[in-house]
């Protein structure tokens, strides 16, 4: 490896449900070893942008119940190719070579994994992307 992959490497939060076992898909191992760890250590990053998101298409999330809310966040990271290409490319920046290499194997399924996995850290996160708790 080199600098810069042991640096990302060593900035990675560690998750100790993400395990490891030889039965599992390539993509189910890349999902454990690469994308949680990536997508922990981007989570402040990610929520930035959904609330950013939110604010230039004139807070209408705001105005939402529950159950919409969680419709707007699929819908806004399903739907909107500019908004989902800068989420995978804030994630796919943190890749190694080595990952990268292994990412472009199979990037279809692996970003439906990924942006799957976004959705549902901003949902179980929703109650952080109050308009109040976004003034630091």
């Amino acid at each position: 490896m080199n600098d810069r992959s042991d640096d990302l490497l060593s900035f990675r939060p560690e998750i100790p449900t993400a395990t490891i076992s030889p039965n599992m898909s390539e993509d189910e191992r890349f999902q454990n070893q690469t994308l949680r760890p990536i997508i922990k250590l981007q989570n402040p990053l990610l929520t930035a942008a959904f609330c950013n998101y939110v604010s230039k298409h004139k807070n209408t999330f705001y105005e939402l119940g529950a159950e919409k809310r969680m419709e707007y966040i699929e819908n806004a990271i399903q739907r909107d190719i500019k908004f989902r290409n800068a989420l995978k490319g804030m994630i796919i920046g943190q890749f190694t070579i080595e990952e990268y290499q292994q990412y472009i194997t199979n990037s279809s399924s692996l970003n439906k994994r990924m942006m799957n996995m976004v959705i549902n850290r901003l949902k179980d996160q929703i109650q952080l992307l109050e308009p109040m708790m976004l003034v630091q």
